[in-house]
């Protein structure tokens, strides 16, 4: 029989957040190939990112495409958060000429890639072995927070949706009530990503410069953190314990909402480029600091993901398990739509 191409393959893989997105070709089972990242504010439009990454690339028709985005999913419209791009998923798909254009969060993409991260890109930080058939836990800050869970189900998993960036923000100690009355006096709830997040590290420096009596001009949060790791400014510093060391607590909190005894993973862009730091900062400490409960935590693992672009093994896998012919939903199927209905968010 043929193999259907070139319908079936190549096919368009993207994995979107706020300040980039990423988009690859899978040509054939697994094999993903030809990874661009080009900056979101360059475009006026994902339609233009999509068609000057194809024009980059020489690809040839494609009929099928899945995209992870950092933003809630709910209907055809889609307007994002921390990007200026706004469009109808139906429209997208017809102006660019595919057969399949589906849409699901890009932490419920990382999550189902979670099963399919080589050991060598993981780093263990604390906790023992995981636990064989329990929920795996994934967070992860980058432009904003995302959330996201597997849980076993028959025959594989099943990605958990929710909007779990977006909970409140607790303060555990008087350090962290100032940087919370800062956050609270400026944008009334204060929510776990409005700290966990690039301009999250940002606002964190901008309260304890307040505290010091000094101007809290926003600085970078590049800047902030390479001021820290290097330890040429104490503030900086500062800034990235009480970072590091709430993510802690957010983790912590999330293993044990979730019973996620099979591990707690950490994406997003930012805890990556604090190694070094990280593993001795706060946060093991404080993902453990929950009284009765921190020998149960003290057992769960945590790992970092240092993959390169891990969110695109998911999207290809969502992608597959909709173009594969079958009678019963598949235990990763969070979507409705075969041409781009919403996923659950996990906004990140």
């Amino acid at each position: 029989m043929s193999t259907g191409l070139p319908e079936t393959w190549p096919r368009l893989l993207g994995d979107v957040g706020g300040s980039n997105a990423r988009f690859a070709l899978e040509t054939g089972p697994g094999v993903i190939e030809d990874i661009l990242t080009l900056p979101t504010a360059r475009y006026p439009t994902l339609e233009d990112a999509l068609r000057d990454y194809l024009a980059q690339t020489g690809a040839r028709r494609v009929a099928h495409a899945a995209i992870g985005i950092a933003n809630p999913l709910n209907g055809d419209r889609v307007t994002m958060t921390n990007c200026h791009w706004s469009f109808s998923i139906e429209a997208a798909r017809r102006a660019l000429g595919l057969s399949t254009l589906l849409l699901l969060n890009d932490f419920t993409a990382l999550a189902l890639a979670l099963p399919k991260l080589p050991a060598k890109e993981l780093t263990q930080i604390g906790g023992g072995a995981p636990r064989p058939d329990s929920p795996l836990a994934l967070i992860g800050p980058g432009t904003g927070l995302g959330v996201s869970a597997l849980v076993p189900h028959p025959g594989g998993w099943r990605a958990l949706a929710g909007e779990g960036g977006h909970v409140s923000f607790a303060p555990l100690d008087e350090r962290e009530s100032v940087v919370w009355r800062y956050a609270a006096a400026r944008f009334g709830h204060v929510s776990t990503e409005r700290l966990l997040s690039g301009p999250g590290i940002s606002l964190i420096h901008q309260a304890l410069c307040e505290r010091d009596g000094e101007d809290d001009a926003p600085r970078e949060p590049s800047w902030i953190s390479a001021q820290g790791l290097a330890g040429r400014d104490a503030r900086c510093r500062e800034t990235l314990e009480i970072f590091c060391g709430a993510l802690g607590s957010a983790a912590g909190n999330l293993a044990l909402t979730l019973g996620a005894r099979g591990g707690v993973y950490i994406g997003g862009g930012i805890v990556p480029r604090l190694s070094g730091f990280f593993e001795q900062s706060p946060f093991r400490r404080r993902f453990e600091d929950k009284g009765r409960m921190s020998s149960y935590l003290a057992d769960i693992p945590v790992y970092l993901i240092t993959s390169a672009y891990p969110a695109l093994q998911g999207v290809a896998a969502y992608l597959a398990d909709h173009l594969a012919p079958r009678s019963d939903p598949s235990p990763v199927d969070v979507s409705t739509s075969p041409r781009g209905g919403s996923a659950g968010d996990m906004h990140a």
